[in-house]
């Protein structure tokens, strides 16, 4: 894959991902901002953007989502096969949980 073609899958993500953070935050504001890991400013900011100003943000050169998963021990919890799977999504909500929203800098 070369440099054009990296970012043109990079501008794809970014448009993917701010049309889904749109629909979870108005399908339900609670659970997306919840999912997505953001403030009630940024998740404010990102439901209100028109269509104008979502191609331009999607047409940046930086991924604008983020791996929540940074920590080793939180991501090795979640790789490892479950012993009782069907808890498993639980077990990830209360991970995330601990995590701090993103907040404007």
């Amino acid at each position: 894959m070369n440099g054009r073609e990296t970012l043109e899958s990079i501008r794809e993500i970014n448009l993917s991902y701010i049309m889904l953070a749109q629909r979870m935050l108005r399908e339900d504001r609670a659970v997306g901002m919840f999912r997505l890991g953001l403030s009630a400013e940024l998740a404010d900011l990102l439901a209100g953007l028109t269509l104008a100003q979502i191609v331009k943000l999607a047409a940046s050169d930086q991924l604008l989502c983020f791996f929540r998963f940074n920590d080793h021990a939180m991501l090795s919890a979640l790789t490892q096969p479950a012993r009782h799977a069907d808890i498993a999504p639980t077990h990830a909500a209360i991970l995330l949980a601990g995590q701090p929203a993103e907040q404007f800098a």
